[in-house]
């Protein structure tokens, strides 16, 4: 008989209709597949019982999450080859009913069924988001934030560096540090809102309150974060206390959509959006809106995708949904634009920073792999191993345009068209 890798490999490029390009190594230490070639190694045959009751990317996500799939080599490089197979054309690209039409289909489930072992579902890993139900509500907005970001800041750390930024870097040196380009990407944010001594900014999603401190300290403004995150709050408080800041930044645990205190002078939401959802989107930029003064400036930094043909056809990415960013949400750099108009503000710049956020993803992940077994212990050896997919495969998609982020300053432009700003918009670089 033959041995599990061979026997795996056949299989799956019997079901993938495909060569399969990486090596495959099985739990009884024998390989398959081309010489040279990163490597799948299946741990244990309860990675196939995970695909076999979760067809698709939410089982190859469970079977990664519990361990019992991992790669050998070069995680990139073994993303880049299986990507064109598993990803860019879809999960249901043949269509369920017409795969399972074809003899050598359902030929190739009966061999995985044979290999898998007990005919039992295993349990998804304890990382897997639980839902409170209904999406984008206050309650569950607060369980979906609480699931991505409170999972300790020491990982956190470990992860971002001394910044605490996590969001797309600004990158003057390619070669630079990652400290230099995420200070950077703060000041840019400054510079395009235009902060001076004395105004007010409220930063939505301030994180680990890195933007508040530099606004306040660099540019002598009045600064009010808000975040979901109970541990961002804790950490964030604690290190404006450190900065001798607390007479000009209030940390609140707060959803945006409660603040009443406006108006002000200029709003930085980074990397907050994505968490709004469609549905809830023009509510986020009409009340955004309606908390600046007239002549006020709103950044809105936010990662977007390419646009469907049909847009109905969209779905959440399954292993980001259930273990990433629950219920968040991407739209086309149009659809963001349109809504922020709708809202009422008047789009004065788009930029476009798709490239960057390759380099920052690069950077976290050469962090967490340094030391993979701190990690580990600093959250769980599943999360570790969440994040660490999701970023490098974040990171190959955003190389390869499959999505982007951009900033958008807009304006409430008051009635007699005074915006503010200078005729030429990008002295800010």
């Amino acid at each position: 008989m033959a041995d599990a890798a061979s026997r795996l490999h056949a299989l799956v490029e019997q079901l993938l209709g495909a060569p399969f390009p990486l090596r495959l190594t099985a739990w009884d230490g024998s390989q398959a597949g081309p010489p040279g070639a990163p490597a799948l190694v299946v741990r244990h045959r309860r990675a196939l019982r995970h695909l076999i009751f979760k067809p698709g990317e939410l089982g190859l996500a469970r079977a990664w999450v519990a361990g019992d799939l991992d790669v050998e080599g070069d995680l990139y490089t073994a993303l880049g080859l299986v990507s064109g197979l598993l990803w860019e054309r879809g999960e249901d690209a043949r269509g369920l009913g017409e795969a399972l039409r074809d003899p050598r289909f359902r030929s190739a489930v009966r061999g995985l069924l044979r290999m898998a072992g007990p005919p039992l579902p295993p349990a998804p890993p304890r990382e897997e988001v639980r839902r409170p139900g209904h999406r984008h509500t206050r309650r569950s907005d607060r369980t979906a934030i609480s699931h991505h970001y409170d999972v300790g800041n020491d990982f956190y750390s470990l992860v971002l560096g001394p910044s605490m930024v996590y969001s797309c870097a600004y990158w003057q040196d390619p070669d630079g540090t990652l400290e230099d380009a995420q200070r950077d990407k703060l000041e840019l944010v400054c510079r395009k809102l235009g902060l001076r001594p004395g105004q007010r900014l409220l930063d939505v999603g301030c994180g680990w309150g890195s933007m508040a401190v530099h606004a306040a300290r660099e540019h002598g403004v009045s600064v009010v974060g808000v975040t979901l995150s109970q541990e961002q709050a804790t950490y964030a408080r604690k290190r404006v206390a450190e900065e001798g800041l607390t007479d000009r930044i209030e940390i609140r645990v707060q959803d945006y959509r409660d603040v009443t205190d406006g108006p002000y002078d200029a709003i930085s939401s980074i990397g907050m959006a994505e968490h709004v959802g469609a549905e809830k989107y023009l509510e986020y930029a009409g009340d955004l809106y309606a908390l600046l003064k007239p002549g006020g400036r709103l950044l809105n930094h936010q990662i977007s995708r390419r646009p469907h043909a049909d847009e109905s056809a969209y779905h959440v990415d399954a292993f980001i949904d259930a273990y990433v960013f629950p219920d968040g949400e991407l739209a086309p750099l149009g659809t963001t634009v349109t809504q922020l108009e709708r809202a009422g503000f008047e789009v004065r710049d788009v930029e476009s920073i798709r490239e960057h956020y390759a380099l920052t993803l690069r950077h976290w992940v050469a962090r967490l792999e340094a030391d993979p077994r701190r990690a580990a212990t600093l959250t769980s050896p599943g999360r570790a191993r969440v994040w660490r997919l999701y970023m490098a495969a974040s990171a190959l998609s955003f190389e390869r345009n499959g999505i982007g982020v951009n900033q958008v300053l807009a304006v409430r432009t008051p009635p007699d068209g005074t915006s503010g700003l200078p005729l030429r918009t990008r002295t800010w670089n």
